[in-house]
């Protein structure tokens, strides 16, 4: 619904982003093949937002097609860091600022560092969480790099 902002639309906001706003029934662990099917979009399109962290406890966040996993040691890899694994829920709503399921690479609470699987920006459109669960935005997928300049990545696995 239009007006009920988050810190991901007030960015997008102030950044001149026209994007297109898609709500569904948000479903506890339903993740992009719940949100694509909803909303009638290949997975693929979906871009799950994943907050990690290195074996150091830097956190970062990982842009990665809703139907491919994450490469943790090839992303490590990329990153020039030994090991990278997914943050507990809690951290990562320390870090991100948004609950797990509502989690946007936009206006998060902390700077981190972002990658961007190289492939997303082959789609001509691509579908990513406005900030709370059940709250996708459509946009083009160009406006990460302009937005986040991600570093980006080839880490990504068939499911």
């Amino acid at each position: 619904m239009k007006g009920a902002g988050t810190p991901a639309t007030a960015f997008l906001a102030k950044h001149g982003v026209t994007y297109t706003e898609h709500e569904f029934e948000y479903l506890e662990h339903g993740g992009t093949s719940h949100s694509s099917a909803m909303l009638g979009v290949p997975e693929h399109a979906v871009v799950k937002t994943l907050i990690m962290e290195t074996d150091r406890g830097d956190p970062l966040v990982v842009l990665m097609h809703g139907d491919r996993k994450v490469s943790t040691k090839e992303l490590a890899r990329a990153a020039g860091v030994k090991k990278i694994a997914p943050c507990k829920p809690e951290v990562a709503t320390r870090h991100s600022g948004y609950l797990i399921g509502g989690t946007s690479p936009f206006g998060t609470r902390k700077a981190m560092p972002v990658y961007l699987e190289k492939t997303v920006l082959d789609l001509p459109r691509i579908y990513i969480n406005g900030g709370r669960r059940g709250y996708l935005l459509g946009m083009p997928p160009a406006e990460l790099l302009r937005l986040l300049s991600p570093t980006v990545v080839e880490v990504g696995l068939a499911e």
